[in-house]
């Protein structure tokens, strides 16, 4: 049997053993990728690939599981093994990752006695029938049943969150429960109380994540450790994630990271992140919120090793250079040739507005005050409210009480205006013309923060009401658009200037390969190929082009169902072989 040991070191087999690990996040990839990806960590050097595990993608509602398809966590792990490599899992129930909610599910809000990541019985209890069902699909995949998986994490960054002991070691004792007998770990911040705070040092070994002051941060951990213990970072921050409004992509400096990687393995061991950060696909993006709400964009490029497309890097190569050091580099021939087509420009050839598609893309709900997001069963998109508002008259006073993230708010179908984050709840005023007058309200959201204490007040939709001259409006239709069901579309319906609408574009195309969609002249929205939504565009950047993998697209005919909520729409898009990203490829690789 095959034995993985945290002592003084850590031991494989007896034999000390340097962990040389990079993170690749399984559900930010399309499978037919994994491999690729997998072999480009391994030819850098690295004997281990490390991987969070999203709760709610793979309990999207209450009770019912995912673990196929974009979600075979256990095909991941296995094409892992079958290169050679080992695997650390972090797999919740938090995961941050600049992750929609954290990786938490938007169901958990539902409870008004749950609360979120402490010794909570409704929390507990949730966690424990889901642990029943993911380590059913990973669990003989452990070292100590010689699979690959050498490591499992419990939490993640709880000392930044909060320090009750008795919640971790709840989870520490849900994870043996299931069986878990490989070595444990924590993870925080070397700053302040974290490491106090989210240690179990009885029962899990205490690493660091950090970018930047190695020397400086281990010397902190080999003083918190209560025995001679192992270091290890297992989030060395080589680049960053960027927001919808920040100036330019964020990037760092290769020889700058480079040497810091250096000082990590000339005493311990590592987790590169990332090694390739991949894409928000759909609506999966998380956010932060300190003086505002700053939603991640599509891209999840983190100026990693590879691309997000899966290119290899100056970066990657400097990296090598270094790990070249400590370990024999492998000569491995890539087993696939991914290529970046242009495929030029194609002609919008039919639209419809969403308001005409309401009821082909949702059952009408009626209450008498609005419901939100959640109580609605829903977890990601927008909703759409609707209520009659009675004669011609004046509105002085009209207020969204308890409304995210963004609204658009019309009155008989015509765009009165755009609210978001903090103008929500800021007082409007306006006429009402005609005999009867009808409000629609279109809510989106754009991603649950995830990190902090904002993560407790993340409903979505509206939650309390709408104010019409001093008074809460009654009386209202809604309609839930997860926008997981656009082939109920009907494109002979009206369109209308100005209203969030659906655009179609035929693309045909001989030969497959990875494009990128350039979305010049439009406003926001997000964009659907063949079925598969690709992610959200929105022109205020830093991202402008989104990334469309080939092997979501096929030979012959492919349908682009673009959503424009701003009524921003151009006639045309591009597929082009050319990212916006600016990003530092290497020309000879």
């Amino acid at each position: 049997m095959t034995t993985f040991e945290i002592k003084d070191e850590f031991y494989l087999n007896g034999a000390p053993f340097k962990i040389i690990s990079g993170s690749i996040h399984y559900f930010r990839v399309v499978p037919e990728y994994w491999q690729d990806r997998l072999e480009k960590l391994k030819a850098l050097g690295c004997n281990t690939v490390e991987t969070y595990v999203p709760w709610n993608l793979h309990e999207p509602d209450e009770g019912k599981y995912c673990f196929e398809g974009q979600l075979d966590l256990r095909k991941f792990i296995q094409t892992a093994a079958d290169l050679g490599l080992y695997v650390i899992v972090r797999p919740a129930p938090y995961i941050c990752a600049e992750w929609e909610f954290g990786g938490l599910p938007y169901w958990l809000l539902k409870d008004a006695g749950l609360k979120l990541r402490f010794d909570n019985p409704e929390f507990i209890e949730k966690v424990d029938r889901y642990f029943s069902q993911l380590f059913l699909v990973i669990g003989d995949l452990q070292i100590s049943s010689d699979g690959p998986i050498i490591l499992f994490q419990v939490e993640n960054e709880y000392g930044g969150y909060a320090n009750d002991k008795t919640y971790l070691k709840k989870m520490i004792k849900l994870m043996k429960e299931k069986n878990v007998t490989v070595p444990l770990v924590t993870s925080d911040g070397p700053w302040g109380d974290m490491l106090e705070n989210g240690s179990v040092q009885s029962e899990a070994l205490p690493t660091i994540n950090c970018g930047s002051k190695v020397k400086e941060h281990f010397k902190r951990l080999r003083a918190f450790h209560e025995k001679k213990r192992p270091l290890m970072v297992m989030e060395f921050w080589i680049g960053w994630f960027d927001a919808w409004e920040d100036k330019q992509h964020h990037t760092t400096d290769a020889e700058l990271a480079a040497a810091e990687l250096n000082d990590i393995l000339a005493e311990g061991s590592v987790n590169i992140y990332m090694f390739h950060g991949g894409t928000n696909f759909a609506f999966t993006n998380g956010a932060n919120y300190y003086e505002k709400l700053a939603p991640d964009v599509t891209s999840y490029d983190y100026d990693a090793l590879l691309t997000e497309w899966g290119e290899i890097t100056l970066k990657y190569r400097a990296f090598q250079q270094v790990i070249a050091n400590y370990t024999e580099i492998p000569k491995l021939e890539l087993s696939q040739k991914i290529s970046r087509i242009h495929y030029g420009m194609f002609q919008v050839e039919a639209k419809t507005s969403l308001i005409a598609n309401l009821a082909c893309l949702a059952e009408k709900k009626t209450h008498n005050y609005p419901l939100s997001m959640e109580e609605l069963d829903q977890g990601f998109g927008y909703v759409f409210y609707q209520s009659s508002i009675g004669k011609a008259r004046t509105v002085e006073d009209f207020r969204l009480i308890g409304c995210m993230d963004r609204a658009h708010i019309f009155v008989n179908n015509q765009l009165q205006a755009i609210q978001y984050d903090q103008e929500l709840g800021e007082s409007l005023s306006f006429e009402l013309a005609e005999p009867v007058n009808d409000l629609g309200i279109l809510v989106e959201n754009m991603g649950r923060v995830n990190y902090s204490v904002k993560m407790n007040h993340q409903k979505k939709g509206i939650s309390d009401g709408v104010v019409i001259n001093g008074a809460f409006q009654s009386e209202w239709s809604m309609y839930r658009l997860p926008m997981d069901n656009l082939e109920q579309l009907d494109f002979a319906l009206a369109w209308q200037a100005g209203q969030p609408a659906f655009y179609r574009v035929q693309v045909m195309i001989e030969k497959i390969g990875d494009t990128f969609i350039d979305l010049t002249g439009w406003g926001k929205g997000f964009v659907v190929v063949n079925g598969f939504n690709i992610g959200r565009y929105w022109e205020i950047g830093p991202q402008k082009r989104l990334y469309i993998p080939g092997p979501l697209l096929k030979k012959g005919q492919n349908e682009l169902i673009i959503f424009e909520s701003e009524g921003k729409a151009g006639n045309q898009i591009l597929l082009t072989d050319t990212p916006d990203l600016g990003k530092t490829e290497c020309k000879k690789c």
